[in-house]
């Protein structure tokens, strides 16, 4: 698998509380983690921090018979989400600077091309393919609802006063419950993670439109960050994109 990851503060923050890492462990198997923060005092770059280092510690030191089955392997994310939820929200209430923190998280763990993704909150993974893109998670917002539902459309959605109104976030309640998807990474495939501040930027459309550019996957990253920042940048934006081609 063959990797590029990026995060930028943007243009208007001072911090960046989004957090983000590839972490590959010696029998093969990896993790992909992308964390968006958000709390108070800057407390958010605290709850996404401790989810992506607790994140890396637990899978790198975890037995490898764990991961012996896709079910095992869904199950050992599951386990390590709700362990790592507890240790933030139990951080939060005994640190007042930090109280109401939370983070998204998406979580990929990666055998060859078999990815299994667990999710909560508004960062996204998208699958593009030489003919296709699509949205694998759903975001847990308030503005989805209003659009599964019927009652807004796509485009009042994109500029609803509640866009960023996040209705499930680890680390503000004591226990969570992610989504989980399976998704197979082909060879001429991408799995694209990122926060919304390059979602809420660039079409799906647009996205694709770079990364099927003749570059390398760095520079497609780097490309898909300055291309948010150039759309006003309020965010900070982070993503990881990730193939089985050989790139450039």
């Amino acid at each position: 698998m063959n990797f590029t990851v990026e995060s930028d503060v943007g243009l208007k923050r001072t911090v960046n509380e989004d957090r983000v890492a590839f972490v590959e462990r010696p029998d093969q198997f990896k993790l992909a983690i992308l964390a968006d923060g958000m709390g108070g005092h800057n407390a958010g770059d605290v709850a996404s921090e401790m989810a992506i280092e607790q994140m890396r510690t637990l899978f790198l030191t975890e037995e490898g018979s764990r991961f012996h089955s896709q079910e095992s392997c869904k199950e050992w994310l599951h386990h390590a989400i709700s362990q790592i939820n507890n240790e933030v929200y139990r951080y939060s209430l005994s640190h007042e600077d930090c109280q109401g923190m939370g983070t998204t998280l998406i979580a990929v763990l990666v055998h060859h091309m078999d990815c299994i993704i667990g999710h909560i909150g508004d960062s996204r993974v998208y699958h593009f393919t030489n003919e296709t893109v699509t949205l694998i998670t759903r975001d847990h917002s308030y503005v989805n609802v209003l659009l599964e539902s019927g009652q807004i459309s796509e485009e009042e959605a994109q500029n609803h006063p509640q866009k960023n109104f996040i209705l499930k976030s680890l680390g503000t309640e004591r226990s969570i419950q992610p989504d989980f998807y399976d998704v197979q990474v082909e060879e001429d495939s991408y799995l694209l993670i990122c926060s919304d501040g390059l979602s809420n930027k660039l079409s799906s459309n647009e996205m694709a439109a770079i990364i099927t550019l003749p570059m390398s996957l760095k520079e497609k990253g780097e490309k898909l960050v300055k291309l948010a920042n150039d759309s006003g940048g309020e965010d900070n934006i982070s993503l990881i994109l990730m193939t089985m081609k050989e790139e450039v």
